[in-house]
């Protein structure tokens, strides 16, 4: 696993979103960490936004993105773990085409060489809403951290071999355009 020097870095557009009931832009330490290191990445901050803890509100607010040609990707942090107002997953995988069920597993990996057992009180998940990846992390800045640093920033960059996500977008559709034939 490596970054090939030789290959052109293709910035991102990359929409951010906080679910939260009590953060503002002022105080949202979570977006605010992967704002600095998707733009740290070269990557274009494409959209963001802070929203209830409300499944239409969350919905909504990702379907104008998804339906956004600027936006390759969104990222939210918040709303995975289990109370009552957590209802991040249930507002987004509803709306998944392809679910990537690796992303949590891998998530979940990471996240437990920092916080043990306690991992298992997030749903991180992602997926595929037509084009556009969506990933759902957990709303603390260490999670966030541990998200990009860990899964996203490679990831999401052309540049990683052996694979990775951005040179695979060009083909996202075809999943779209078998349905429709």
């Amino acid at each position: 696993m490596a970054i090939d020097e030789s290959l052109p870095f293709i910035a991102l557009g990359i929409a951010v979103l906080t679910v939260s009931d009590t953060r503002t832009l002022e105080d949202d330490r979570s977006g605010d960490t992967l704002v600095n290191r998707l733009e740290g990445a070269g990557h274009r901050l494409a959209g963001r936004a802070i929203v209830p803890d409300d499944i239409p509100t969350i919905q909504s607010t990702v379907k104008g993105w998804v339906d956004d040609e600027t936006v390759d990707v969104v990222i939210t942090t918040g709303g995975t773990g289990f109370t009552g107002r957590d209802v991040t997953p249930d507002a987004l995988e509803p709306l998944f085409d392809k679910r990537m069920d690796g992303f949590s597993t891998l998530f979940h990996q990471i996240s437990f060489e920092k916080i043990g057992t306690s991992t298992l009180q997030s749903r991180a998940t992602a997926g595929l809403i037509g084009t556009t990846f969506v990933f759902c992390l957990p709303g603390s800045p260490g999670a966030c951290k541990d998200g990009w640093d860990g899964i996203l920033a490679t990831q999401l960059d052309y540049r990683h071999r052996p694979c990775n996500f951005v040179e695979i977008m060009p083909r996202l559709d075809e999943h779209l355009k078998r349905g429709a034939s």
